[in-house]
């Protein structure tokens, strides 16, 4: 090998090594101007209740869909944690990153048990960029919270949705691969135990509408996410 193409070589290498490491998360997908707006009385609702009422830095909080929204239990299911529910409407991931910073990081919690990515699916957005905008949402919690932990409760089948189980999956799937290769993230996995011994979703833990747990769902669910709290605090 003369040196000319020893040098060549030798560049191709550092520019290729400079940009992995140097390489930026995805950007999450833009809300929509219409869905940013859909969401302002909801996320305002949360900022005038935390005015008069703020809650503890250094708790944990739920953030993501109307499944985390109608979480009603959430608080008596975790008594001896001291939780925040920040669930709204029929939100994407997305919306979760857009509204972060009013809505997550302002508590400082230990733990964000995140929820979100099936009305993504259902919005048409391919498994890559649920994942896209995963990381997204990591990254700018990170930027501002470098110690905090990122659970990700998995996307589960839903009845109404059973048609887009094979592309939910591979969001999920992929998820949990950058989960591994990441630190001080957790991936809850509650979709398995939510199918039958038919491999269908239980039809018994579901609303009427076939989307939305009920009770028993949430019984179930409180159960799966109880493992990967962070200890209590010490009384």
């Amino acid at each position: 090998m003369n040196s000319r193409t020893a040098a060549s070589l030798l560049l191709v290498v550092t520019l290729l090594v400079t940009g992995f490491v140097g390489a930026r998360p995805p950007a999450a997908s833009a809300p929509s101007r219409s869905a940013s707006e859909k969401w302002e009385s909801e996320i305002a609702a949360f900022e005038q209740a935390d005015r008069q009422a703020p809650p503890p830095s250094g708790g944990i909080v739920f953030v993501g869909s109307s499944t985390i929204r109608l979480w009603k239990s959430l608080a008596d299911d975790f008594r001896d944690y001291p939780v925040i529910n920040r669930g709204f409407g029929g939100s994407e991931l997305a919306d979760s990153v857009y509204f972060a910073d009013r809505i997550v990081i302002p508590y400082k919690p230990r733990l964000v048990v995140l929820f979100a990515g099936t009305n993504d699916i259902n919005a048409g957005k391919s498994p890559q960029q649920v994942c896209d905008d995963f990381k997204a949402f990591v990254a700018k919690v990170r930027a501002a919270l470098p110690e905090t932990r990122i659970a990700y409760l998995s996307i589960s089948p839903a009845p109404v949705r059973w048609s887009q189980a094979d592309r939910q999956q591979e969001a999920n799937r992929l998820i949990q691969e950058v989960i591994r290769q990441g630190d001080n993230l957790d991936y809850i996995d509650e979709w398995s135990q939510f199918l039958g011994p038919d491999g269908k979703p239980r039809q018994e833990l579901f609303q009427p509408d076939r989307l939305h747990s009920n009770e028993a769902g949430y019984k179930l669910r409180a159960q799966i996410v109880r493992p990967h709290l962070a200890p209590p605090p010490k009384s």
